[in-house]
């Protein structure tokens, strides 16, 4: 965690750390940061990250540190929706957010 906060924000968002790469992306002041392998691909771990936080903004309005606090079962139930297994799910946005809204029809 140190060696991404850190580093000057104009700086690559890819670090060399033991044997894996550390891939992350700040928005406004939250960090989402990913641990790969040397084979897999930085920029597709790049552009996953970006759709998670555009399914949480989808959810939470602007999502903020305070959302994923205290809402952080739903953040997980987000990924899932997204990630199973570190492999992409389902990449229609559109179709994540409804299997997420139909779950919480459930819930109500």
């Amino acid at each position: 965690v140190q060696i991404v906060l850190s580093r000057n924000q104009k700086t690559s968002s890819f670090v060399d750390w033991k044997d894996l790469k550390l891939v992350y992306k700040r928005y406004a002041s939250l960090y989402f940061c990913c641990a790969i392998e040397d084979q897999d691909n930085e920029l597709l771990t790049l552009e996953v990250v970006h759709r998670y936080v555009e399914l949480l903004d989808r959810y939470f309005g602007n999502v903020c540190e305070l959302d994923i606090i205290f809402n952080f079962e739903k953040a997980y139930f987000i990924l899932d929706e997204f990630i199973i297994g570190g492999e992409v799910q389902e990449t229609s946005k559109r179709s994540a957010v409804k299997a997420i809204e139909d779950s919480d029809m459930l819930q109500e």
